[in-house]
């Protein structure tokens, strides 16, 4: 799609840090997008498409025509929607390139086709987390989950022993520990300030966890009084978040900050990023971005959450929705010293260890390498 968001970052840094590595690595898609041009700044090439048209026909004949041009050997889909064009196209170009598909998304596709079909059409399924990989084999249950995509998670059909799993990746040498002082004036912020902030999308119903964010803050901000709450993002749910700070007192105290595309300097200008997911969540990421520029993370023990958690373990995790847990723990967090430089430098490093966009795209060029060398399904 090109259009923004996690999925779309994760194709084309993936493509970059390919290339990296030494591979012949383009990106299929439309070339007015926003990610379409992060690909030209990263000198990806990219292999322009025209509008869908009907059932995507026109996208999948031209990205069919592009794949039998290079001879590629492997066809990447990132989307959920790319699913079936990815297989489409793979298919028509004649070429019989390996199929991969990567799963962003903490539960199995929502169509009865592609949870019984998918499997047997590809050659392998990379799932961003362990989570992943056991929501597609096992599936998940919470008939009483308050969020409706909760509730049922049901396993895809057909060999699960082509399902892998590959984290998501970071650019740990943009996201690395420095300080921000401009961005900190910027929200009104001051040394002896303690800003917790969450960032993320807020669209309704009910975000990303902002208004357990703001109840928390509302629990603790007479007891820290240099504490400062910082929204980050954008969505429909502003103007209820805005009555929130009201409502709960926290005029002066919380805000809904700018939108900002700098998010290295955001993680940088916070003192704590809290992740208060109540949705579902594949991985989390913008918790490995925190913890690579050497900050602490509260973050709901939800999904995928966790297993990016681990990468250095510098935080806590609450139970989704515990709003009284939440607030002990940032009042908790608020107290303590800051990490020191080298801390932060270190932590940057275990990051860059586990979850670098280099070490994501060695792991992804390996599995590439066995589908290459093996004619049977990988064991």
């Amino acid at each position: 799609m090109l259009k923004g968001g996690g999925t779309d970052d994760q194709c084309v840094k993936l493509a970059w840090g390919l290339r990296q590595l030494g591979n012949d690595a383009c990106v299929i898609g439309p070339p007015d997008r926003e990610f379409s041009k992060v690909a030209q700044q990263l000198h990806v090439p990219l292999r322009a498409t025209p509008p869908e048209g009907l059932m995507k026909l026109r996208y999948i004949v031209a990205a069919a025509r592009f794949i039998r041009r290079d001879q590629s050997q492997i066809v990447h889909g990132h989307h959920g929607r790319d699913i079936w064009p990815t297989i489409l196209a793979a298919r028509f170009s004649g070429v019989k390139p390996k199929i991969v598909l990567t799963r962003h998304l903490a539960k199995s596709p929502g169509s009865w086709f592609s949870k019984r079909f998918m499997l047997g059409q590809c050659d392998a399924v990379i799932a961003v987390s362990e989570f992943v990989a056991n929501v597609l084999k096992q599936g998940a249950s919470e008939p009483d989950s308050p969020e409706a995509e909760r509730r049922v998670r049901p396993p895809v059909m057909g060999d699960h022993r082509k399902i892998h799993v590959i984290h998501g990746g970071i650019d740990t040498a943009r996201f690395f520990p420095s300080e921000s002082p401009a961005l900190r004036k910027e929200w009104g912020l001051d040394p002896s300030h303690f800003a917790f902030a969450v960032a993320g999308g807020y669209d309704l119903p009910r975000g990303k966890g902002q208004r357990e964010f703001l109840m928390a803050a509302a629990r603790i901000h007479q007891q820290v009084p240099n504490a400062r709450f910082i929204i980050l993002g954008r969505g429909s749910m502003r103007d209820i978040l805005l009555s929130e700070i009201l409502r709960l007192g926290l005029q002066g105290k919380a805000s809904l900050a700018p939108y900002c595309q700098d998010m290295p300097a955001a993680m940088n200008a916070m003192d704590c990023l809290v992740h208060p997911q109540i949705g579902t969540e594949s991985f989390g990421l913008v918790v490995c971005e925190a913890l690579a520029c050497g900050k602490p993370v509260i973050a709901s023990a939800l999904d995928g959450i966790p297993e990016a958690f681990a990468t250095t373990g510098y935080g806590a995790l609450v139970a989704p929705e515990d709003v009284p847990a939440l607030a002990v723990s940032m009042q908790e967090w608020a107290n303590r010293p800051r990490a020191l430089t080298n801390e932060r430098a270190l932590m940057n490093l275990r990051v860059a260890e586990k979850v670098s966009l280099l070490i994501v795209s060695k792991q992804t060029e390996q599995l590439y390498e066995r589908l290459l060398r093996t004619p049977a399904l990988l064991p």
